[in-house]
C-alpha cells in the first residue's frame, strides 16, 4: 500500500487501483470537487511522474489514450489545477512521492500494462445525474437525456423557445472548449441529420461559455459523461460518430486561437472592451463580471 496525503489531495494505490481523493479546501477547483472520489484501474495507467520544484512538486498520472472520456473530452484544455491526476507535493514530502512513483511503476511492469491506446473506456466518466456550465446556461445529463437551461443572459431567441431536452440517442459527439483570451467557449451537441449552427449563443443545442468563472470548466464534466455512453474512438462506428469533419464543423481544432498582444490586436481588444462595457450597462454582466473581464482585456493591451 503506498498512499501520500497532501492538502491539495489524497492519492492511494493498493496494487490494482489508484484511489485519488480531492482536496477539501476552497481553493480546490470545481471540475475537482465535482468529481469526487476516482478509482482509476492499473490497466488505465500508461506511467507515472513526480517532478521537484523550488517550493513544491508535482505527482503527474500518464493515463492511456482513449481509456478516460473526460479526458478525451478535455482534449488537454483543463487547467493543471483543474486535472484531477496531477497533486501538488509539499517538499518535505518528495521521498514519499519518490516512493509512490517506485511502488506504482513496479506494478506496471510486473503486470505489463501496455501503454498503448485503450480499445475502451477503462473509466465509467462522472457520475449520473450531473450538470454544469455556465455563461448563458446549464446541461444537465441523467444518462439517457440532455437538457439545456438558459438563464436571464442568454440571446432571446433561445429564452423565447424554452429548454431544450432530447435524448442521448440523437446525439452523434459533443464538443467542449473553454473561453481561451478574447474567444468564447462553448459545450455543443452535434445531432444527427443536423449540422452544427453558428455560434454557440444562437444554437440550441449549445451553450456559450464566456470564462468569467471557473465554474464554467465544470461543463466539461457533462461532456465527458455523455462521451462515455457514445461509441469508443476505436470503435468501427466512431469514424461517423466522433472526429467526422461533416459533423464537426465547428471542432475546438479548427477554431481560430484567441488573438495575441500585438498592434495589430489594438482595435480588437477595444472592440471588446465596448461589448463589455454594453453587456454591463444592460445589466447582463455584474459589477464584479464586468471588473473580471475588463481587467483581463487591460493586461493585453
Amino acid at each position: 500500500m503506498a498512499e501520500i496525503i497532501q492538502k491539495d489531495g489524497t492519492w492511494a494505490f493498493d496494487g490494482d487501483v489508484v484511489r485519488i481523493v480531492p482536496g477539501s479546501g476552497g481553493k480546490t477547483h470545481p471540475v475537482r470537487q465535482a468529481l469526487g472520489e476516482l478509482a482509476v484501474p492499473l490497466e488505465a495507467l500508461a506511467g507515472v511522474a513526480f517532478e521537484p520544484g523550488r517550493r513544491s512538486g508535482r505527482l503527474r498520472l500518464k493515463l492511456r489514450d482513449g481509456s478516460d472520456p473526460l479526458l478525451l473530452a478535455a482534449d488537454g484544455r483543463l487547467p493543471d489545477n483543474g486535472d484531477p491526476y496531477r497533486l501538488t507535493v509539499e517538499n518535505d514530502r518528495t521521498g514519499v512521492a519518490e516512493y509512490f512513483v517506485d511502488e506504482l511503476r513496479n506494478a506496471l511492469l510486473l503486470d505489463r500494462i501496455p501503454d498503448g491506446p485503450a480499445d475502451r473506456f477503462l473509466l465509467p466518466g462522472p457520475a449520473v445525474p450531473v450538470s454544469g456550465g455556465g455563461g448563458d446556461g446549464t446541461a444537465s445529463f441523467d444518462g439517457d437525456a440532455i437538457r439545456l437551461t438558459w438563464n436571464w443572459k442568454a440571446e432571446e431567441a433561445k429564452n423565447a423557445s424554452g429548454a431544450t431536452a432530447f435524448p442521448i440517442a440523437d446525439v452523434t459527439a459533443v464538443q467542449w472548449l473553454p473561453a481561451m483570451g478574447l474567444e468564447n467557449g462553448h459545450l455543443r451537441f452535434v445531432m444527427r441529420g443536423r449540422n452544427a449552427a453558428g455560434p454557440a449563443k444562437y444554437d440550441p443545442y449549445a451553450l456559450d461559455l464566456w470564462g468569467l468563472s471557473r465554474k464554467e470548466h465544470t461543463a466539461v464534466l457533462v461532456a465527458a459523461a455523455v462521451i462515455a455512453r457514445l461509441p469508443h474512438p476505436s470503435s468501427p462506428h466512431a469514424r461517423r460518430t466522433w472526429g467526422d469533419p461533416q459533423h464537426d464543423a465547428a471542432s475546438p481544432r479548427e477554431l481560430p486561437a484567441a488573438a495575441a498582444p500585438g498592434s495589430d490586436d489594438h482595435d480588437v481588444l477595444l472592440r471588446r472592451l465596448r461589448e463589455l462595457g454594453e453587456l454591463h450597462r444592460s445589466g447582463i454582466l455584474t459589477d464584479e463580471e464586468f471588473t473580471t473581464a475588463k481587467q483581463a482585456v487591460l493586461k493585453r493591451m
